[in-house]
């Protein structure tokens, strides 16, 4: 260990080393230049490489981002199509407006970014959380959020004034629907409203990038796709606090098309003058186009308060209200049909040969039926004698239809009036609209797991009992029977931009053939006679075939006696009343419904009288008119209110 110990301090020799060793320190630097002149290259190339890949294989990369601090991309919305009546009235416009916007990722702090702005708005605390709500509705991160739309002058200036303490937040242009006949047409073309996390999940986000608006209800929502168009995208330069220098270029969007409807503005406010003060519907269909003219529900709303966003305390006013004003009564609305349906009721006698025209049966006030000591009774109780289909239907006789739906049984009942759209919708393009209910065994044991009785077929046959139908169905059922048997699709939609939509359409039942088509005739003189014989209806210079209705909103006692004096106002009877005319060339098709009016030709045969009438004697086209939109400057209306001609407001803005 010692000389291991030697030989190390002194070498192998056992000498002490030399204090100096010239060539051993050369040698040593010569080596240590060699492995830092290695190090330095290494380094020098692996720096001239990582150089060389960002420079060359990865220059797009960071040319892109480089312009992505300094250009942004930014979605252009559409124009919204704009909505005419059958006549080029205008009833939905864009109008000019802005809007507070605000983007989370850059305004820091959100939650107190929208603090500083409901205190300089001086906008109530309870806004708070509905604005924090709004601002995380967007489609993706770095998206604008629509705090508030249609901004007066006043809060535009304030905002102006504060945007330093406003990070994230603009004040952009945008274009905002409004309804120039909003309650007449609030059921028929419904609205826009913003858009929810439900919409934004059914509609493409790519297309909808920008768009805060969408269509809720009616003609809004059931042509969405074609009143929207196509979004365009701009980019722009911006500095270092992300604010616009300059546009380099854009893709313009597509404006929506336009549409024109089949309504009549002037008959659909007629038929809300002539519903005021009422719960009802008006339903006016052309029997040869199927157009509608008019589709009233009353009472109605305002369609323009929901676009900007309806107050929590006037919508829970209309939510709460009894008379149901966002209730579409005309399409939604189920009743039963009561008297309105016996001339189907005896078309479906004729055609399945259980009854004959001359066939009398005698009415002594009620019917039984065999082993049945039940009396289901007439309307008028001492009875109406001996009758025929002719006078049956002119009397709108109840023993008579018992005797009747008794013959045919419910299953033949419910398989011919099928044909006329009961229990279906067979609207073209009215939203929402609901099937009503043509009832028969299978519904029956499928709905409430119970047998059929034979006395539910009876109040079947007069229109009562579990059947129901809308006023659109009793319309459309009764335009069918004007045509005799000839189907159209009732449909709301005349035109799209300047092509006109027209019958066939796809889905339409099949025309209804009768084995002995006089059937038509003999069915249509009953209903002639009902308008005859009528002092309501009996004043006009056209010919007209008619049907009253009164449907029981509550079941009396057998031996009971009704009296609409001694019940409350809302168990009275409904009053309905349908009618075409004229006979021979129909025109117009009419179903009305005044909800616990009484009897129908007291509450319902004025209202209808009165909307043939006008449409008789008018003096206005019949045919739709596609509206010639252009302008002498060959722009079109729609330009003059382009979104995107309106000034920024950003920096500059409200000074």
């Amino acid at each position: 260990m010692l000389e291991g110990l030697r030989q190390l301090i002194f070498g192998r020799r056992g000498k002490p080393p030399e204090i100096k060793d010239s060539a051993a320190e050369i040698a040593l630097f010569r080596r240590r230049c060699i492995v830092a002149s290695i190090a330095v290259t290494v380094l020098a190339g692996a720096l001239v490489g990582r150089m060389v890949f960002l420079q060359i294989y990865q220059h797009k990369l960071y040319v892109m981002q480089a312009d992505s601090n300094r250009i942004r991309v930014e979605p252009l919305p559409p124009s919204r199509g704009l909505i005419y009546d059958r006549r080029g009235l205008l009833l939905a416009e864009n109008r000019p407006t802005y809007n507070l916007m605000i983007t989370r990722e850059q305004a820091g702090d959100a939650d107190a970014t929208i603090d500083r702005i409901i205190d300089v708005l001086a906008l109530p605390d309870a806004m708070r959380d509905t604005l924090i709500e709004r601002s995380r509705q967007r489609q993706r991160p770095f998206d604008s959020a629509l705090l508030l739309s249609d901004l007066n002058e006043w809060q535009i200036a304030r905002l102006s004034l504060n945007r330093y303490r406003l990070p994230g937040v603009d004040v952009e242009p945008q274009l905002l629907r409004h309804y120039t006949q909003s309650v007449p047409m609030s059921h028929v073309i419904g609205y826009v409203g913003r858009m929810n996390r439900d919409d934004m999940k059914r509609l493409d986000n790519s297309n909808y990038a920008g768009t805060h608006f969408v269509g809720k209800l009616g003609i809004e929502r059931q042509y969405e796709d074609i009143l929207h168009g196509k979004v365009g995208m701009r980019r722009v330069e911006t500095n270092a606090h992300g604010r616009v220098l300059g546009e380099i270029d854009r893709t313009a969007p597509v404006k929506g098309k336009d549409l024109t409807l089949t309504v009549d503005s002037h008959m659909q406010q007629l038929g809300m003058n002539l519903l005021e003060g009422k719960r009802g519907a008006i339903v006016a269909i052309q029997p040869a186009t199927g157009q509608i003219i008019a589709m009233a529900s009353s009472p109605g709303f305002d369609a323009n308060a929901f676009v900007t966003g309806i107050s929590t305390k006037d919508y829970q006013r209309l939510q709460n209200d009894k008379d149901l004003p966002l209730y579409t009564r005309a399409s939604r609305g189920e009743y039963p049909p009561a008297s309105t349906v016996k001339p189907f009721m005896a078309l479906a006698g004729l055609q399945q040969k259980v009854i004959r025209p001359q066939d009398t049966i005698f009415d002594p006030g009620f019917y039984r039926l065999p082993n049945d000591p039940h009396r289901y009774r007439n309307w008028y109780r001492p009875g109406h004698g001996t009758l025929n289909m002719h006078r049956a239907i002119a009397l709108s006789n109840d023993t008579y239809f018992f005797n009747l739906a008794h013959l045919l049984g419910i299953q033949g009942i419910d398989d011919f009036l099928h044909h006329f759209g009961y229990g279906t919708d067979t609207a073209l393009d009215v939203y929402g609209a609901r099937p009503g209910v043509l009832p028969s065994p299978d519904w029956k044991r499928q709905r409430f797991n119970k047998p059929w009785y034979s006395g539910e077929t009876l109040s079947v046959g007069v229109g009562q009992g579990y059947f129901l139908a809308t006023p659109l169905q009793m319309a459309t059922s009764l335009s069918v029977l004007a045509n005799r048997g000839h189907w159209v699709r009732p449909h709301l939609l005349a035109g799209v931009g300047d092509a006109a939509v027209n019958p066939p359409f796809e889905g339409t039942p099949p025309d209804i053939k009768l084995d002995d088509p006089k059937g038509w005739d003999v069915i249509i003189d009953g209903m002639k006679a009902v308008a005859d014989n009528s002092a309501t209806l009996r004043y006009r210079d056209y010919s007209m075939a008619a049907k009253t209705g009164t449907a029981q909103v509550y079941t009396i006692g057998q031996n009971a006696r009704y009296n609409a004096s001694e019940v409350a106002e809302r168990l009275r009877d409904h009053s309905l009343f349908s009618a075409f005319a004229p006979i021979d060339n129909p025109q117009i098709a009419v179903a009305v419904i005044v909800e616990n009016g009484g009897w129908g030709n007291s509450a319902a045969a004025p209202i209808g009288k009165r909307m043939v009438d006008e449409w008789m004697h008018s003096k206005r086209s019949r045919d739709v008119t596609l509206p010639d939109i252009r302008m002498p400057s060959g722009k079109t209306p729609e330009a003059s209110n382009d979104l995107h001609s309106l000034p920024p407001l950003g920096d500059e803005g409200g000074r």
